[in-house]
């Protein structure tokens, strides 16, 4: 905004965050800007917790705005980092420092994991004096900085891009699958500014970030890699298939994965094996947190979403609802997916205890019966208790004992605790 310009800021009256800014455009020499709020869904928890979740995903914001007034130790700056690790009785000191029952925060833990040597002997001294809220985007070095020590002392917590009730009205399933739902994408207001966001993402994060962190020696070889599983995005795994494609060694894909799933980029769907007499495939499946991100790995982000990605696009996108809902809803429970060497397949199944749940997904705008015949085999089996299909056509539909749900009538029920249970 320039200095000889007046600002004329319009805010959109959402009491809660993150709040994304959007230039909506120009009326004289007025720039007219409006704040749009996303409520997240995430409660804050009353005690210590761990945050986990990809970076990008709104992780630091939140905490800024129920946070507001915590002790911040923000340990993405190298200064900060620097100033702690001279001085290594400096953190300690600086919290016991506060009043009892302050917030202390430690944004991207795994830079200094050390600090939980510190944490826990705070806790284990002073008891709920201090209330730690951590924050996480990898994994690996957690654990080599004994994050084990701390057990029944934090709880976990997860965080997810924007989801489907974080959107409201502005939920846009193209969008969705075309540019994913991170914070900083859905706030910019045309194609070009997501793609230049996705890109940055991709660049900035995916391999400087990994490459600081000293996960991989070759980054030739691992951005090789990358390029090759967002093709394989939402398949059955097959790690010698994908190591001849990046021209590397099996194992080294193993690892490549490892780091994937450690730094919370992609997680395994395993496979499901219930009590039937069939032979069934065991090898999981990847899928990436964030349809947006896949699309730029493979570098499909300036050509509109085509038919051959379409559906396992929707897969990866209706795997975030999934598992943001059963996080935020601290639900317990198994997603997997089911599917024997002849290509029968079942898109998701939930198991927890007795109760289990299959969904099968189509990107068609019309429902066919045949769509769902391995779910109704295993409904009429006894395996599966519940299924839903969903697909994208405009109204709900009843096959035998199947309920078929148009995708955002299907979300509104799963958000509303009626798919899972």
């Amino acid at each position: 905004m320039s200095a000889s310009a007046a600002a004329c800021v319009l805010s959109l009256s959402v009491p809660k965050f993150p709040a994304i800014w959007r230039t909506a455009g120009h009326v004289s020499n007025l720039t007219v800007i409006l704040m749009v709020m996303y409520t997240r869904v995430l409660e804050l928890p009353s005690r210590s917790f761990f945050l986990f979740g990809p970076r990008g995903t709104g992780k630091t914001t939140w905490l800024r705005t129920k946070l507001a007034d915590a002790k911040w130790f923000d340990l993405v700056r190298d200064r900060e980092v620097f100033r702690l690790q001279r001085d290594p009785d400096l953190f300690r000191h600086e919290v016991e420092a506060l009043k009892p029952g302050s917030w202390v925060v430690l944004d991207e833990i795994q830079r200094a994991p050390g600090l939980l040597g510190d944490v826990q002997d705070l806790v284990a001294r002073r008891g709920n004096a201090y209330r730690f809220a951590l924050t996480g985007s990898s994994a690996r070095k957690l654990r080599r900085g004994d994050v084990n020590l701390l057990p029944g002392r934090l709880v976990n917590r997860h965080f997810f891009p924007l989801t489907f009730p974080e959107l409201g009205d502005d939920f846009d399933l193209e969008a969705a699958l075309a540019y994913g739902t991170l914070p900083s994408v859905i706030g910019e207001e045309d194609a070009e500014g997501r793609i230049e966001m996705l890109t940055a993402y991709v660049e900035n994060y995916l391999a400087q970030e990994i490459r600081a962190e000293a996960l991989v020696k070759r980054l030739d070889s691992f951005s090789r890699f990358l390029d090759v599983a967002a093709l394989a995005n939402g398949q059955v795994t097959n790690t010698s298939s994908l190591a001849r494609d990046a021209a590397v060694a099996r194992p080294t894909v193993q690892g490549y994965f490892e780091i994937l799933v450690d730094t919370l980029i992609a997680s395994p769907l395993p496979a499901w094996r219930p009590r039937a007499k069939v032979k069934e495939i065991q090898h999981p499946k990847f899928y990436f947190f964030d349809p947006g991100v896949v699309r730029a790995l493979s570098g499909r982000l300036h050509d509109p979403v085509a038919d051959s990605e379409r559906g396992h696009l929707l897969e990866t996108y209706v795997l975030h609802e999934l598992r943001a809902f059963l996080s935020y809803h601290s639900s317990e429970g198994k997603l997997c997916y089911w599917r024997t060497p002849s290509g029968s397949e079942i898109d998701f199944v939930w198991e927890r205890g007795t109760r289990s749940v299959g969904i099968e997904l189509k990107a068609s705008s019309h429902w066919r019966r045949e769509f769902a015949l391995p779910l109704r085999e295993r409904l009429a089996d006894g395996s599966l208790k519940k299924g839903f299909g969903v697909y994208l056509g405009p109204s709900p539909l009843k096959a035998d004992s199947l309920h078929v749900l148009p995708l955002q009538e299907f979300l509104q029920r799963l958000w509303r605790g009626e798919i899972l249970g």
